[in-house]
């Protein structure tokens, strides 16, 4: 009898242990191992223990609630189905090889605060469906090949503090929403192809600490409002098509000294006002 009930509680630890995770996320986690080649990640899946111990998973109760796979040599597509994890916190895939587009449904996300597609091979737009992840603090898709604009839904993100997109073919002005996510410290959009003027509301991002235009396509005169941003310690705005004075702070200011790019495709730099007591005002 005590060999029969020992039996029963060993059988009842493994159902619990297959158990640990609910059917409909275990079944999101083997699309995402299938669709991105997991037989050949640096750290694979033991598909036979328990998800609790698969590399990149963190669980509460029976729901994932992080993946992180970063610089794990994923290749293939995101799997649609991503976005039914709807407890997902972080879902980090920095540093993969991964193709195809940014899944679309991404407000089935409700509780995603970190979502990290950076250096990887991404083609496509950036869906307008990110607006609606209220939560979001980080959104890091930098290095990939993404295209289109950046989405005015992206003004919707209250709690945003780091918006990193440079090194793609993003075109397009910046939306003038973007200016309203006074929670933004870090504002890294370089190396695209970003047209149009940057707005005298920059100065609306009072939290902002580093900022980066870099290699863009933008044009008109350098806000001297930027000078209001108290907490701006990084600027990079160089290689743009601006034009007119700018004040020696911010010339002192830019990491390239403004160094612009004019008609003729020639570096030249900007001319730092004599005059700094006289107030300066933007052309917007």
């Amino acid at each position: 009898m005590k060999n029969i009930f020992t039996l029963l509680l060993t059988v009842l630890a493994s159902v619990s242990m297959m158990a640990e995770v609910s059917v409909s996320d275990k079944t999101v986690l083997l699309k995402l191992y299938n669709a991105t080649n997991g037989a050949n990640w640096n750290t694979k899946w033991d598909l036979s223990s328990p998800i609790s111990t698969w590399y990149g998973v963190v669980l509460e109760g029976d729901k994932v609630v992080s993946i992180n796979l970063a610089n794990n040599n994923l290749t293939g597509e995101i799997p649609s189905e991503i976005v039914n994890l709807s407890d997902l916190r972080e879902l980090n895939l920095h540093k993969n090889g991964i193709s195809g587009i940014i899944p679309s449904a991404l407000e089935n996300l409700k509780q995603l605060v970190v979502l990290d597609l950076s250096f990887n091979k991404l083609t496509g737009t950036i869906p307008s469906s990110v607006g609606e992840l209220n939560k979001l603090v980080v959104l890091e898709l930098y290095m990939n090949r993404l295209s289109g604009e950046l989405p005015a839904q992206i003004g919707k993100l209250k709690h945003l503090e780091t918006l990193a997109a440079f090194n793609n073919e993003l075109e397009g002005q910046i939306p003038s929403s973007l200016y309203d996510v006074a929670t933004l410290k870090t504002l890294l959009l370089s190396s695209n192809k970003l047209r149009g003027k940057l707005s005298a509301e920059i100065a609306k991002l009072t939290m902002l600490e580093n900022l980066s235009l870099f290699e863009n396509q933008m044009e008109g005169q350098v806000p001297f409002d930027l000078e209001k941003l108290n907490n701006l310690k990084e600027m990079n705005i160089s290689y743009n098509q601006f034009s007119g004075l700018i004040s020696r702070k911010l010339a002192v200011l830019d990491t390239l000294n403004m160094t612009m790019v004019n008609d003729k495709g020639v570096a030249i730099l900007l001319d730092v006002a004599m005059d700094i007591e006289r107030p300066l005002v933007s052309e917007d």
